[in-house]
Order: C-alpha cells, then sequence, then structure tokens
C-alpha cells in the first residue's frame, strides 16, 4: 500500500508543512526571495537567487515536504528519492522572458541565466540538485492544476520499484504544494494518510486553500485517535 507520508506548501502568503502542523504567515515580514534564509532548507542553497520564481517555489515546497515527512537530506547525501511535477503552462512564463531578452538584446543574445529556464522540467532538476535526489525525475503536461495524473504516476513507480520514495505535486507561478508518497511503514505515526483518502481529497477539485485546510483537518482528525 502507498501512504502520504508529508505535505509541504507555499503561496505568496504562507507556506507550511502539514504533518508537523506549521503555518507560516510571512508577507508582511519578509520578501519571498528571502524565505530561503528563514530555515526553510536544511542548509545554504547556492546561487539561489538566479532561479526564477517557479523554481524557487518548486524547491521551496519540495525541501518543506520532505521536512514535513521527517527526511533529511545534506550537501554530501544522495538519496534514491524521485520527484515528479505538474502545472498549467510549462516553463511559458520563463519563455517568455528569454525571448523578450533577446529581443532586448538586439536579437544577437539573450542571458544564458534565462535560457535555463525554458524547460518545464528545470525547477525539478534544481531542487533535485540541492535536496540530493537521485531517483525519476519527470514533468507531466496538463491543462489544469490537476494533480491525480502525477500522483498516480508517482505512486506506480514506487510500485514497479523504480524509486521507495517520490515527490509529486504542482508549481504554479503562486502556489505550489508536493507531497511525499511511499510505502507501508511498520510505524504508523508517520503517516498522514493512505494513498486512497489523498486521492478522495484531490478528486473534489478544491481551491488550493481549502485542500490544504482538507488535509491538515484530516491530520487532527488522526491524531484525535
Amino acid at each position: 500500500m502507498i501512504n502520504i507520508y508529508g505535505i509541504g506548501w507555499i503561496n505568496d502568503e504562507e507556506y507550511g508543512c502539514i504533518m508537523k502542523g506549521i503555518q507560516v504567515y510571512y508577507k508582511d515580514n519578509a520578501k519571498f526571495d528571502t524565505l530561503s534564509k528563514k530555515g526553510i532548507f536544511s542548509y545554504p542553497f547556492k546561487n539561489f537567487g538566479r532561479l526564477d520564481k517557479l523554481s524557487k517555489i518548486t524547491c521551496y515546497s519540495a525541501a518543506l515536504a520532505l521536512k514535513d515527512a521527517g527526511i533529511k537530506y545534506s550537501p554530501n547525501q544522495k538519496q534514491d528519492i524521485g520527484i515528479i511535477g505538474t502545472n498549467a503552462s510549462g516553463s511559458l512564463q520563463s519563455d517568455i522572458n528569454y525571448f523578450k531578452d533577446y529581443l532586448d538584446s538586439g536579437r544577437i543574445l539573450s542571458r544564458g541565466n534565462l535560457f535555463v529556464y525554458t524547460l518545464p522540467t528545470s525547477p525539478l532538476a534544481e531542487a533535485a540538485i540541492h535536496l540530493g535526489l537521485q531517483g525519476p525525475l519527470l514533468y507531466a503536461a496538463g491543462i489544469d492544476k490537476s494533480l491525480m495524473p502525477v500522483m498516480d504516476m508517482a505512486a506506480e513507480m514506487i510500485l514497479f520499484d523504480e524509486a521507495p520514495i517520490m515527490l509529486a505535486g504542482m508549481a504554479e507561478e503562486n502556489e505550489t504544494v508536493y507531497f511525499v508518497l511511499a510505502r507501508n511503514s511498520d510505524s504508523k505515526q508517520n503517516i498522514l494518510c493512505d494513498f486512497a483518502q489523498a486521492k478522495e481529497i484531490l478528486a473534489r477539485d478544491l481551491i488550493f486553500s481549502r485542500m490544504i485546510k482538507e488535509f491538515s483537518t484530516l491530520k487532527k482528525e488522526k491524531g484525535r485517535k
């Protein structure tokens, strides 16, 4: 059986972890780009400032998800964990930024730092590099914000032994969530819910804030049992 062991999320105002009950409102006290210094990452993220926003928000959410699941990482540690993500527009905004810079440069040369993020897999790769993930890495194109396809693919990868643990989620410019999926463990204390329960919530196609609230409520109910 596949279970959910942690959820990390962030939007333009707050970020949090479901299992650990963390919810931090940062909008009035910090800028988005400075959050890496607020303890989201276990160690300093080299050249974090050069990332585009989609990569930053992906890295934040993935790191929070691992933290929520109690999975530690370090600069010299590589782990057999995969990551799969989706969104509605791929790398369109980065593509536009790159082409605009190309036009502004007289159609001769554009900045290589912008070119790096013209692939939809780039945010996932940045997260994998910093977090030391060596499992499968995949971007799944979608026409909406549905998490169901990537969750199903992540579960299948685990069942087919492509990776023992998978991060699966979606990253839009203003809101991102990642789930940690893995097989049963001996202890049920660190399990939020099973895969079927997670899919029941996701199938309701809730707005982002409501979805986060539903999983938080699930955690609270589990704690009362």
